[in-house]
């Protein structure tokens, strides 16, 4: 498969290689099919912007990478549900040959929802025999990590689609509302800095961009305990925050006024659009859904500043990244403002999505996975509500544009000490 064992590196998966995999492809493949269970047809081919995709799309994404990626070179006389689908559903693989456009996904009505999931059940059925072969362990673990992003993917990008509808449609029952007001100032997690090592070592599944781990130097700062509530992103709006030309970035003061952003998206009055339709906002819970501009401005506001991703990492040891606020089933993801590191919102910092000292890029196909995306984008840490339970970890290093918010995104304030 283009060398792609050889993209994962062994010591990174040296415990995990000894656990059976097949209960946790069938819990991975099954949570994609529930999450896309309320869909109908016509859901699941909307597309609402360039940045998302349709959830069938998705559906047939994680599909594809199976069969391209395990089952053609791994098992015996592997024939493709549809040598048409290659074209269809590669998403950025150069070596996989030439694809759809990204834009004009939202036009591929054909093939129906129903077919996506045959081909889903057909190849869940011919990865059998794979799950328990320990040389493909590795690879293994990077499709189900793979299929992970993209189920909370799929659960964002279709609540932008939806969000353009007037009727605010609902996907999942509407959760039981929180009884708090919102909460204190926070504390702050003091840190002496000195040099720390930080990225991903030892065993266990990790992306190849979390490494190698190096010794980083840190000067004595301090991090909020909590991240930023939807009350304190209020007093920001209030008191001008939005139109105070001093606070922003220049990218992001002429970003504010050609978008004419206001507030963080699907905010409404007191309101906000969630997966259950329209709303009342949880004072409380961490704002979500802001950009890396709208993030900054207000790190500015409250006189404070963006965490580097080093001070983020530097303070989560001890914290459980399993704990916290994310997505266990198909339901509503919703911020609700749980204590713990992750969980709720991703959390920006202010550094560069950029390749760690001596980092080499995967060999083969997968090798384009993380790498080649290392130019223009900032670094976010943690977890949010709608990342499945277990994806992530404090090396984790999730990455996106500086205007782009329609991901769980929020922030932890940070401050020299």
């Amino acid at each position: 498969m283009m060398g792609a064992m050889d993209a994962i590196r062994a010591d990174r998966f040296t415990a995990a290689a000894q656990v059976p995999l097949a209960g946790r492809f069938a819990q991975v493949r099954g949570l994609s099919k529930a999450l896309a269970a309320p869909l109908s047809d016509a859901d699941a081919t909307l597309q609402s912007m360039p940045d998302a995709s349709p959830a069938k799309w998705h559906l047939a994404h994680t599909t594809w990478f199976w069969e391209t990626f395990l089952l053609r070179g791994h098992a015996a006389g592997h024939a493709p549900y549809d040598q048409r689908y290659a074209y269809l559903f590669n998403s950025y693989y150069e070596a996989e040959g030439p694809r759809h456009a990204r834009p004009s996904r939202g036009l591929l009505s054909r093939p129906s929802l129903g077919e996506v999931l045959e081909w889903r059940a057909q190849v869940d059925a011919a990865m059998e025999p794979l799950l328990d072969r320990a040389e493909l362990a590795p690879l293994i673990a990077l499709g189900l990590a793979h299929e992970q992003q993209h189920q909370e993917l799929l659960l964002t990008d279709i609540k932008h689609a939806f969000a353009q509808n007037p009727l605010g449609p609902a996907m999942f029952a509407r959760p039981q509302a929180a009884s708090r007001s919102a909460r204190d100032e926070p504390g702050w997690r003091e840190h002496p800095g000195g040099v720390v090592r930080i990225g991903h070592s030892g065993p266990g599944f990790a992306f190849d961009n979390e490494g190698p781990a190096h010794d980083v130097l840190l000067q004595p700062f301090a991090l909020a305990e909590r991240p930023v509530s939807n009350a304190d992103w209020a007093e920001f709006i209030a008191d001008g925050g939005y139109r105070t030309a001093s606070l922003w970035l220049s990218d992001g003061w002429a970003w504010v006024q050609a978008e004419q952003v206001e507030a963080p998206l699907y905010w409404r009055e007191d309101e906000h659009f969630t997966h259950a339709g329209w709303l009342a906002r949880d004072p409380a819970a961490p704002v979500t859904h802001i950009s890396y501009y709208e993030a900054d401005a207000f790190a500015q506001w409250a006189g404070a500043r963006l965490p580097i991703e080093a001070e983020w990492e530097a303070a989560a040891p001890g914290e459980d990244p399993a704990q916290g606020n994310q997505l266990d089933a198909a339901g509503c993801p919703l911020p609700r403002g749980d204590t713990g590191w992750f969980g709720d919102c991703w959390q920006w910092t202010r550094s560069a999505y950029l390749p760690y000292p001596r980092f080499r890029p995967a060999a083969g196909a997968v090798g384009e996975y993380n790498g080649k995306f290392m130019s223009g984008q900032l670094v976010l840490k943690g977890a949010s509500c709608a990342t499945p339970r277990g994806h992530s970890r404090a090396s984790y290093r999730n990455f996106f544009y500086p205007h782009q918010r329609w991901q769980f995104t929020g922030l932890r304030l940070a401050k020299d000490i």
